[in-house]
């Protein structure tokens, strides 16, 4: 038997299906028993994450700590949600699953297409979004557009967008309806939601979250037992191109409210890793591409963070801190 912690919301039990699913597929008849955890972020769905200590405290410390007590044995997590910054000791991620769709989509609403979101630079469309990243570079692509702050299950705010109905605010108030949503493509396909993208964008116009698109499985690392059973499922390119994208965060020391973007992709044996980072409202966008061997992941994020720090980045970081 094995204990797989996980958060309750939809979008998490679907990943944690795919572990489920592939463990299975190794051991058909391996006991698999869920603990579904309502965290923070989940529960609250109108602050903004930094209120939790970010997507970290929203959605992953109170699953470590199940871990670190041993009510469970091992945890689903989305990457891109771990900090990038803090080490956890004790623990370790068992198993990297084989990447989905890293890109990020758009969903409109009806009557919409995006020749209306590029007329005169997206003038008049507002566009809801819970990611800082995703935020600047819309504003970057479409510099009238408006973003505004969407938080809440991806079902939820989709049908929030379709009926017109404004999001809440901390202090009560109300924000506009949104035209469009910018979303994970893997978790509206997840979902089964992939007939509503309007638009899908490359990894270049929007370049992804560090580790979007991986779930990674994580369990007390003296635990040789859940190590061994997890091994299994543990996909060796997702976790080479994680170790490239991670080590660009840790270089920078990103906080939850920084638009970074790391994406690393392989061809052969090169490895070629394109990171950005920027400022809130998108109009500052410092970026780099490092090209090296794939079997040296953290060197080149280690150089690519490095020359980001070198052509300003700490600046842009500073500055998302405290908002502009």
């Amino acid at each position: 038997m094995i204990r797989i912690a996980t958060r309750r919301s939809k979008m998490a039990l679907a990943q944690t299906e795919s572990v489920c699913m592939q463990l299975r597929s190794h051991n058909p008849v391996l006991e698999i028993h869920l603990s579904e955890l309502n965290a923070h972020g989940d529960k609250d769905e109108i602050n903004r994450l930094d209120r939790h200590g970010g997507k970290g405290g929203a959605f992953v410390s109170e699953i470590r700590e199940e871990l670190l007590l041993g009510n469970t044995e091992c945890a689903m997590h989305s990457l891109k949600d771990v900090p990038g910054n803090q080490e956890m000791p004790g623990l370790i991620f068992a198993a990297f699953l084989m990447r989905d769709d890293p890109t990020d989509a758009l969903v409109l609403r009806s009557g919409l297409t995006k020749i209306d979101l590029e007329r005169n630079e997206g003038d008049g469309i507002r566009i809801g979004t819970n990611s800082v990243r995703r935020a600047a570079f819309i504003r970057h692509l479409y510099r009238k557009v408006e973003t505004i702050h969407f938080r809440g299950a991806v079902d939820t705010r989709i049908r929030k967008m379709d009926e017109g109905i404004p999001q809440k605010l901390p202090d009560g108030s109300e924000t506009s309806p949104v035209d469009a949503l910018l979303l994970s493509t893997a978790g509206l396909i997840r979902l089964g939601l992939e007939d509503r993208i309007s638009h899908k964008f490359s990894t270049h116009d929007i370049i992804p979250a560090v580790g979007q698109g991986i779930v990674v499985v994580e369990c007390v690392d003296k635990n040789w037992r859940i190590r061994e059973m997890l091994s299994v499922i543990d996909n060796a390119e997702s976790r080479t191109l994680a170790d490239a994208e991670r080590e660009v965060l840790w270089v920078l020391n990103g906080h939850c409210n920084s638009p970074i973007a790391a994406h690393a992709t392989i061809e052969g044996d090169t490895m070629t890793l394109r990171c950005a980072v920027m400022s809130l409202d998108g109009r500052q966008f410092l970026q780099y591409k490092a090209e090296g061997a794939a079997q040296s992941p953290r060197e080149l994020g280690r150089e690519a963070g490095l020359e980001l720090i070198h052509l300003g980045a700490k600046r842009l970081i500073d500055a998302s801190a405290i908002g502009i």
